[in-house]
């Protein structure tokens, strides 16, 4: 399981990109992450899925209210994960108004949830294998905070958790 220190798993994520431009095309996008956080100070937080109770109506709110203040603290970017296609989660973030505020980022088949060891079985609920609720601090790749979720939970990947520890 991934742990304070260790750096990123290497792999791709998606975004869909409303706007051309940036060398980026309208539509799902792929990033190699670890490029995408080389230099970079990013708070990840990470959750069952899109449109879910908890995840619509207080862990993106919290992030999208807080995203100034993160990035005050010296927070580049914002990244929400969740194991959903780029579609819905480019719809999720139309719905939440998260544009220019949180990035929206699929990892459709759970590979960045496996490869972290952060994954929720949802199997017995119909969701399949998801990720467990999270946030993490990234800096150059490397995790610098982790705050993982009890199984139903929701107490310590808040945004406010998260800046409190950007502020540190």
């Amino acid at each position: 399981m991934l742990k304070v220190g260790d750096k990123l798993p290497a792999g791709t994520l998606q975004e869909f990109i409303e706007v051309e431009g940036n060398g980026c095309s309208l539509g799902p996008n792929s990033f190699d992450i670890e490029k995408a956080t080389a230099g970079k100070k990013i708070a990840i937080f990470a959750l069952p899925g899109a449109f879910t109770p908890t995840c619509s109506a207080q862990h993106v709110p919290g992030y999208v209210q807080q995203a100034e203040a993160l990035k005050a603290a010296g927070v580049d970017e914002i990244w929400c994960v969740s194991v959903n296609d780029a579609f819905v989660m480019g719809a999720w973030g139309r719905d939440q108004k998260t544009a220019g505020k949180v990035r929206m980022m699929a990892d459709g088949s759970g590979a960045f949830a496996q490869a972290t060891g952060l994954t929720l079985d949802l199997v017995a609920r119909g969701m399949g294998v998801r990720s467990q609720r999270y946030s993490m601090l990234v800096e150059d790749g490397v995790v610098k905070t982790l705050n993982i979720e009890a199984p139903g939970k929701f107490e310590v990947s808040d945004a406010n958790t998260m800046l409190a520890q950007a502020k540190a």
